[in-house]
């Protein structure tokens, strides 16, 4: 029991820092600032396409690569969707649709969510993001649609999830 006005402690154990997404900063960009592999621009504190702030606009703000080029570049994907089963092989050209339709609105609020690669075989197909949101936004999207067994899993220290799809 802890007294009043006191706290509980929690042994020895020692927090980390929260932030477990090595792409992204430990400060604020300056506004602004453009991407020079995309064209995106950071203003009012968040990447966002065209207006003021983007290479696009012709701004003369700074340029630098944004998180999710530095992503694609490096080959390390923060999301994985799997959709696998038979139904794959029947449906594969409505499944791939689903799954561009998804991404292009998800990219069109936040710009940082984007698909890095979709790799097809006869009764799978894998997708890799550079975000954890999309790929759960699609599998979603895909029990809604289809139904099948979604399972979701988040890494535990890393900034990645895992999303696969059945049916």
């Amino acid at each position: 029991m802890t007294a009043p006005g006191r706290f509980t402690r929690y042994g020895a154990r020692v927090f980390d820092d929260p932030r477990h997404d090595p792409y992204e900063p430990r400060g604020k960009y300056a506004e602004g600032t453009h991407c020079a592999s995309c064209g995106v621009g950071y203003r009012d504190g968040r990447w966002q396409w065209g207006g003021a702030g983007s290479a696009r606009a012709g701004s003369g703000g700074a340029a630098e690569t944004c998180p999710a080029c530095r992503r694609v570049r490096d080959h390390l994907p923060a999301g994985y969707l799997t959709i696998e089963g038979p139904y794959v092989a029947t449906h594969r050209a409505e499944l791939v649709q689903l799954v561009h339709h998804q991404a292009e609105q998800e990219n069109t609020e936040h710009p940082m969510h984007r698909i890095m690669r979709l790799d097809e075989s006869p009764e799978r197909i894998e997708v890799t993001t550079t975000d954890v949101h999309l790929p759960r936004r699609i599998g979603e999207a895909l029990r809604r649609a289809y139904d099948g067994d979604l399972a979701i899993a988040f890494g535990a220290d890393a900034y990645e999830v895992r999303v696969n799809w059945r049916r």
